[in-house]
């Protein structure tokens, strides 16, 4: 069975993605706007790429990463690895070629089935506001990386579900404060 890592880099308020204000922190600018660059901070980041053994994507983040993500030095080991795009629109004439395989899933169960019937590293799920609401909701992410940002965002894509349901309880398994502010959290989900 896989672990299903939701990493992420969120505001105070628990935003991915601010959706009005200033539109040049639009997308992940804001991260990068907002604090000074402290190559520390995205120690986890490197971490993360070590250990995957492939990617979970919502569409919308699939359709941003895909196009860029491939051509990127700071994502070479990310090329090679299996990515999974969670959709129900998109088809596999919408899948890009040069960036290892890619296989569409079209629901939350068989998000379930790849965690429960393959073997590998960890599967994670970066950015993918509406997925990663829907894999809490469903109880299926066992783990989150965050670097969380000393900042409001306000209006904009929430990480965390605002659905009616029971607590969820989380350990802390790491945690460190940069001098920027920046948090890292590393905190798993107590079944």
């Amino acid at each position: 069975m896989r672990t299903l890592i939701s990493t992420s880099f969120v505001s105070l308020d628990g935003k991915l993605d601010p959706t009005g204000g200033d539109p040049e922190l639009r997308d992940t600018k804001w991260t990068f706007k907002t604090v000074d660059f402290l190559p520390e901070v995205y120690e986890l980041k490197g971490r993360e790429q070590e250990e995957a053994g492939g990617l979970l994507l919502g569409r919308r983040s699939y359709e941003l990463f895909a196009p860029v993500w491939p051509g990127m030095a700071e994502f070479t080991i990310y090329k090679d690895l299996p990515k999974w795009v969670v959709s129900t629109t998109l088809t596999d004439d919408d899948l890009v070629d040069d960036w290892g395989e890619n296989t569409i899933l079209r629901s939350l169960d068989d998000v379930a089935r790849l965690k429960e019937d393959t073997e590998g590293g960890p599967l994670l799920v970066h950015g993918s506001a509406s997925l990663n609401r829907a894999l809490q909701e469903a109880g299926l992410i066992d783990r989150y990386h965050l670097l969380v940002f000393p900042v409001l965002l306000g209006a904009g894509k929430p990480l965390f579900t605002d659905a009616d349901m029971a607590a969820q309880r989380v350990d802390v398994v790491e945690h460190e404060v940069y001098a920027n502010g920046v948090q890292k959290l590393v905190l798993d989900v107590v079944r």
